[in-house]
């Protein structure tokens, strides 16, 4: 009997899912568990490496027992991640600290001081397309050698692995057998030569890390190993791995030069796929290494910019700030107001990301009258998420040379149509909204099935694809300058 699935394993910031995807490239079933968020001291960020693993275990074993599912059901495993958090282990699979997220900002001083130096920073963005950021793995992993008794005596003799997610997935669901990376995640950790393909020496000896420490880079359509964990069906090939990000640029069927999405997750990232050429940005993004199909040689890239809080802005108002029920009421509540009131939300919680790259930006709600409602701030924020998304295509179609007619949207808040038509219409060109928004979850799916041979080939994947809605622009242009011109002070006060 053919095989009859693939299963996703969507590894994200504040959950994990399975997902059992069949030959259609219909998510027929998911399984989702959250993990707390650790955060010890303001602008620090950590999740407990084992809370990751549990969740996201014991979301793939409850997706086999659901379907009764064995090892001649399933063509094959992929792993999506978030990207950037780093995590440091022994051989005995033991964490040596808590994992650092992508969010964290503590080694901020760190980078100021290895990095302040023009030329330093010009080879860092050379090799690695980064700007130097607490964002990226390399000041991480050097803030845990630094500060866990022990640990750099260890990773010296050669006794500690480091990985992202994707690596600490598949070393723990080989048995141990397999530490290995994709490109995608690899060019994030601000230690990766894009050009050549490898860890580089120099970057290495920059922050202090052994080269021992560093997982085998493999291709993102590869062979990472079978299942060997309790609980799960043994020998399942893992053939797809991709950063979180350059997944849903994959699933969303980008695959050729020009193409571009934007992901409306915890962070809002926004990629544009460029093809062979990694171009140096001039306008504070990053050039980045997206997800290649099977046996395609020639290294590709991608430009992306970085927002480090978009749906998070909408958990505050419904956790920290209780204004929300739910996520989904804050498309009622935007609508039930004309306008914001001339409210403006800055949610700089952790500093500002592409294009400002501005550790020290703090968050701000400017324009309250006595007039204010909740609604106002609710549309204010959600007008937020958009007003950012300008500033990253504005910056994106500088560096390249282009203008974006088409922007393909993905992400739990792109389900709200008031939002997407207010993207539509403060960034000028159309939003494709596809019937399935979980297209991060999708390309780790499509990576693993190409490279297993569960399909043919990208023409068959893009076949899959169904479109649910198109926005378009319908907004007078003096009313998007007077809006945008509104953000522009409100990030000015920010800075």
């Amino acid at each position: 009997m053919p095989k009859q699935y693939v299963i996703a394993l969507d590894q994200g910031t504040t959950s994990s899912r399975a997902v059992l995807v069949d030959h259609q490239g219909q998510m027929v079933d998911v399984v989702q568990r959250e993990f707390a968020q650790i955060y010890p001291q303001p602008g620090w960020v950590e999740h407990n490496p084992q809370d990751i693993l549990m969740s996201q275990i014991g979301s793939l074993t409850e997706l086999v027992q659901r379907h009764g599912l064995t090892e001649d059901d399933v063509a094959a495993i992929g792993i999506d991640n978030q990207r950037e958090t780093t995590i440091v282990w022994d051989p005995t699979g033991n964490p040596v600290f808590n994992a650092i997220v992508w969010q964290c900002r503590r080694t901020a001083p760190m980078v100021e001081e290895l990095c302040s130096a023009p030329e330093t920073r010009a080879l860092i963005q050379a090799k690695t397309g980064l700007l130097p950021d607490a964002y990226f793995s390399a000041s991480k992993i050097k803030w845990i050698l630094d500060n866990v008794p022990g640990a750099r005596q260890k990773a010296e003799a050669g006794e500690l692995f480091f990985g992202t997610v994707d690596t600490w997935l598949v070393w723990v669901l080989t048995g141990g057998l397999v530490h290995a990376t994709d490109p995608t995640n690899a060019s994030r950790t601000m230690l990766y030569d894009i050009h050549r393909g490898c860890w580089d020496d120099e970057l290495l000896a920059l922050f202090g890390i052994p080269r021992s420490m560093m997982p085998e880079v493999r291709p993102s359509a590869g062979f990472f190993g079978e299942t060997s964990y309790p609980g799960v069906p043994a020998g399942i090939p893992i053939c797809g791995v991709a950063g979180d990000q350059q997944s849903a640029l994959f699933g969303q069927c980008c695959f050729s030069p020009g193409e571009a999405k934007n992901t409306y997750g915890t962070g809002c990232f926004l990629l544009l796929h460029t093809g062979t050429e990694a171009p140096l940005s001039r306008n504070n993004l990053v050039t980045t290494i997206v997800a290649n199909p099977p046996d395609v040689e020639p290294i590709q890239y991608a430009l992306e910019g970085s927002v480090f809080v978009a749906g998070a802005l909408i958990q505050w108002l419904r956790d920290e700030m209780g204004i929300l029920r739910d996520a989904g009421e804050s498309e009622y509540l935007a609508q039930s107001v004309p306008d914001t009131g001339g409210v403006y939300v800055v949610p700089a919680f952790t500093g500002l990301g592409a294009p400002y790259w501005n550790a020290e930006a703090r968050g701000l709600i400017c324009g309250i009258t006595r007039g204010t409602r909740p609604a106002h701030l609710v549309r204010a924020s959600l007008e937020a998420l958009a007003y950012q998304s300008v500033d990253l295509v504005r910056a994106m179609e500088a560096d390249a040379g282009v203008r974006l007619d088409t922007l393909n949207v993905d992400g739990g808040a792109s389900r709200n149509n008031f939002l997407m038509q207010f993207q539509a219409d403060v960034l000028g060109c159309q939003i494709r909204r596809p019937a399935n928004i979980e297209t991060t979850s999708l390309g780790a799916a499509f990576l693993a099935g190409l490279a297993s041979g569960f399909w043919g080939g990208t023409d068959e994947l893009r076949g899959l694809r169904a479109t649910d809605d198109v926005f378009s622009p319908a907004r007078d242009d003096a009313d998007v300058e007077r809006l945008l011109a509104g953000w522009k002070d409100a990030i000015r006060r920010a800075l």
